[in-house]
């Protein structure tokens, strides 16, 4: 599969996880999806941040907790942006908290956190010489992310107003984020794309799909509003008791949803993420979207 090389402004574009001990994690997810892995920070730094690859293409980072935050691991989605500075103020005007504020992280771009009205945090990453993941959609790949919210209604003003995002709400009334435009992008890239998406069953404007809506239900008091990350696997039975030899959790699956076959897994420190194989067979099942759509 072709690498990518930078993104368009409204599209997530990068995964990195937070993580106590940097390297314990670092040998789990190297041991889990094969990845290449290199400390992208200079030797004897206190601090950690190791870049995965396939095939020599960045895929992931794992870095160390970052000061001041708390002790707690997990995995954080960034979206792309033309001006990290221009969408903290869209932001603020929108409702949403700037927990960090705009940084640069030496010449590899210029980022900053947010939190969206109900507490989600999410990244924005305006590039430099880091371009975002350069091979995503196949195993051990980013794949695609989610927001987890227990109020999509109040949600959809917000990641308008930054993004530009709009909503598909596809057969059985699951929601997807999308960014218009988008399809048309990749279709310059891919030339069929558009066609081979509606081919396995999809509407038309599923290539404008950029992120999952996945609302919190009543049996989940415990789970906040958060982001999700999915990754391609061959496998998902495999990888899922492949997590557990390393000594992570499967929390549930793995199961079949539309278009795919998936588990969600705690890797040993309590990141969750999920691994999911796209089954086209499976389009017409009823349940979760999340990870049915690629993450580029």
């Amino acid at each position: 599969m072709a690498e990518r090389d930078g993104y368009i402004p409204g599209v997530p574009c990068w995964v990195d996880t937070s993580q106590p001990d940097p390297e314990a994690a670092a040998t789990f997810y190297g041991g889990l999806f094969g990845w290449e892995l290199e400390d992208g920070m200079p030797p004897g730094s206190e601090v950690h941040y190791f870049i995965g690859r396939i095939r020599g293409g960045d895929v992931a980072a794992i870095s160390s907790i970052p000061e001041g935050a708390p002790p707690i691991a997990l995995w954080n989605t960034y979206v792309w942006v033309d001006s990290a500075d221009d969408t903290a103020s869209k932001v603020r005007d929108a409702g949403g908290n700037v927990l960090m504020e705009p940084f640069d992280v030496m010449d590899a771009g210029r980022m900053a956190v947010f939190a969206d009205p109900e507490g989600a945090v999410f990244c924005v990453w305006q590039a430099n010489r880091h371009r975002g993941a350069r091979v995503v959609n196949e195993h051990g790949a980013l794949n695609f992310n989610g927001l987890n919210t227990r109020n999509p209604e109040a949600a959809k003003p917000f990641y308008r107003a930054v993004f530009g995002w709009e909503t598909l709400t596809l057969d059985g009334g699951a929601e997807m984020w999308t960014l218009p435009g988008y399809g048309d992008y990749l279709e310059r890239d891919t030339p069929g794309l558009r066609k081979m998406v509606m081919d396995v069953g999809a509407p038309e404007r599923f290539i404008d799909v950029v992120a999952a809506i996945n609302p919190i239900t009543d049996d989940m008091p415990d789970m906040p509003a958060n982001w999700s990350v999915t990754f391609a696997v061959d496998d998902a039975d495999g990888i899922a008791e492949r997590a557990v030899e390393l000594g992570g959790k499967v929390l549930a699956g793995p199961f079949d949803a539309p278009w795919v076959r998936m588990a969600v897994i705690a890797d040993p420190q309590g990141a969750t993420f999920m691994a999911s194989k796209f089954v086209p067979e499976n389009k017409d099942l009823l349940g979760s979207p999340d990870s049915t759509a690629s993450a580029a």
